[in-house]
């Protein structure tokens, strides 16, 4: 079994590869790409296809293991997510599509090697900042090589400030928090795995989102769990569920902000 300080040199190795692959795939085509629609409605571009055609050839080399990405089918994503137990890579070549083709600076390579289907080591690139985030189980986190987090956050929630994304979450839960808000202030910025990494730095106190996949918070998790946060699904169950389940997550920077923000939560639900 690898040790803690190998997969923390796989990570490293793993965010090379991902800056080397936005340089080339990714970065030419932004402000160049249009948005192309898939059957379920969600948005993707030239450079997500390229780009993860360039991981699926480039991840087996550095771990061995099927490369499970969003730009597949569901039947694709299923036959490797069960064939891929032992190792498997879990992918989103561009998480924040829809800002990435509106030529806003906020998106991100998401990911994230698994076994046992948990998280072993991830990285989460947002190529315009350079800011790389990684974190390897039981090795800490990191922003471009500083332990995370950057600051230390609020310790309770009604100074907190807050990602929530409204359009997924009950009428009646976004009218709760709209109308009297447990937090401080909050923000949405549209790549679930930067937002994610956001609390894991102490820029987000707290986390809300009434959906996400797989490819959008394996590699995110992690990294806030390896910085002292901690996470969960909104309905009590596990996060690492396959890639054909949606989960409703929450999150915070803190477990005591954990407490305190998911018994908000349960009481308003």
């Amino acid at each position: 079994m690898p040790t803690a300080a190998q997969r923390l040199a796989r990570a490293r190795a793993l965010e090379s590869l991902v800056r080397e692959i936005a340089r080339d795939e990714i970065l030419p085509r932004y402000l160049k790409s249009s948005r192309n629609s898939k059957a379920d409605g969600s948005f993707f571009t030239e450079a997500d296809v390229a780009s993860q055609q360039r991981f699926t050839e480039a991840l087996p080399e550095l771990m061995p293991g099927p490369v499970l990405g969003e730009e597949m089918s569901a039947e694709e994503q299923g036959h490797l997510w069960s064939k891929g137990r032992r190792g498997m890579w879990c992918i989103d070549p561009i998480d924040g599509t829809t800002n990435f083709a509106n030529g806003i600076p906020f998106f991100a390579v998401s990911i994230a090697y698994l076994v046992d289907y948990e998280p072993r080591f991830g990285v989460v690139y947002n190529p315009i900042t350079d800011e790389s985030f990684y974190a390897a189980k039981g090795a800490g986190a990191f922003l471009n090589g500083t332990e995370l987090p950057l600051r230390k956050g609020s310790k309770r929630l009604r100074e907190a400030v807050a990602g929530v994304d409204f359009k997924r979450i009950s009428h009646h839960l976004g009218d709760e928090l709209a109308v009297r808000p447990p937090y401080y202030s909050q923000r949405n910025f549209g790549s679930s795995a930067l937002e994610w990494c956001f609390v894991a730095a102490g820029r987000l106190d707290v986390y809300l989102h009434g959906g996400q996949m797989l490819w959008d918070y394996a590699a995110g998790q992690l990294i806030l769990s390896e910085s002292g946060g901690l996470a969960m699904a909104l309905d009590g169950g596990t996060l690492m569920a396959g890639p054909a389940v949606k989960r409703g997550v929450i999150a915070a920077a803190s477990p005591a902000l954990f407490d305190e923000w998911r018994a908000w939560l349960q009481s308003h639900s």
